[in-house]
């Protein structure tokens, strides 16, 4: 008896190890997956469900559309593969038909797809690990299972009234008090039924889409759906000139496009706002924090001798290095 409750203490021993090092594995990667994002709603959810010990679906939708800018080539290889690597796989709604509803590339869907195609490669090329990541084109996807994606977009707007839905065209780039067609007020609703057709835990896109993602959560709590979706929302990167809040493409000044060439980079960095002793809403700053500190982990500041001289290595002292600029 005595040996049978000495090999029982042992095991619950062992086991309460297990528990404590799964306890600590998931506060791990929690920590790791909330580096990404400058707001998270909310994390005690998301920690719960990386106590599931499946990998979590992550999503985020994109319009072909243009050239890509650094923003959506360098920082999102960066979030993705930040999250991939902690046990999330990662969906690219690749929204061709809503790039279409939004009037992207003329509304041809062939150019539309082409574009599409192209950023895939992009990523691919700037470090992407793919291992974890599926491209699903929302054509293809909705026409396999129409009756379930449309019947979906129908109650999610007879759920909300008219102007809640204007309240989210800032996720097409529109403001609420220009002339909206009919297709951009069903935008929302069908980016909002995405969530759901995708079964998604974690919808990871920019600040600027906060608005829809939060008319999903509010969709589960009118139709009692227990599953919400986490909105893990990342910082969006600033244009090179002062007062642009978010990198555009129709300011080719104010971007650095994934296809500059070395002198176009430099042109653009040196005519970029910087002012000095200044960190907030300085777009350069935001630029070696959110993209150069993450890939090399330290960076120089290259200063005249009688400004300091160049400022070694700001590594694991990066917030008072940054300081003393």
């Amino acid at each position: 008896m005595e040996s049978f409750n000495t090999k029982r203490e042992e095991t619950e021993g062992e086991e309460k190890k297990e528990q404590e090092k799964n306890i600590e594995d998931v506060d791990n990667r929690l920590n790791e997956i909330l580096s990404v994002a400058s707001e998270c709603i909310q994390s005690e959810e998301l920690r719960a469900k990386l106590l599931l010990k499946r990998r979590l679906i992550c999503y985020d939708g994109f319009e072909p559309s243009g050239r890509m800018h650094i923003a959506q080539g360098l920082l999102k290889s960066l979030i993705v593969n930040k999250l991939t690597s902690n046990g999330c796989t990662f969906i690219f709604w690749v929204a061709d038909w809503f790039a279409q509803l939004n009037n992207k590339m003329s509304g041809d869907l062939k150019k539309i797809k082409k574009v599409g195609n192209y950023f895939i490669e992009v990523w691919k090329s700037c470090g992407m690990n793919m291992e974890h990541v599926q491209f699903l084109w929302a054509s293809d996807e909705i026409n396999k299972k129409a009756n379930e994606y449309w019947s979906l977009v129908i109650d999610i707007s007879k759920s909300f009234n008219i102007n809640r839905i204007k309240r989210c065209l800032k996720i097409m780039g529109r403001s609420e008090g220009e002339e909206n067609y009919c297709s951009q007020i069903l935008y929302p609703c069908m980016q909002c039924a995405d969530i759901f057709f995708l079964n998604v835990d974690i919808c990871q896109l920019g600040t600027d889409q906060r608005k829809v993602n939060m008319l999903a959560r509010e969709y589960c709590d009118i139709k009692k759906i227990k599953k919400k979706p986490i909105i893990l929302s990342h910082e969006m990167l600033p244009g090179l000139l002062e007062g642009q809040e978010k990198m555009s493409k129709s300011d080719e000044n104010s971007a650095i496009f994934m296809d500059d060439s070395e002198a176009d980079v430099n042109r653009k960095i040196k005519k970029g706002y910087c002012p000095p002793n200044i960190i907030e809403n300085n777009p350069i700053f935001a630029y070696a924090k959110c993209i150069i500190y993450p890939y090399y982990k330290e960076f120089h500041l290259m200063r005249k001798e009688k400004n300091g001289g160049k400022l070694e290595k700001c590594g694991k002292r990066k917030k008072k290095k940054i300081a003393t600029f």
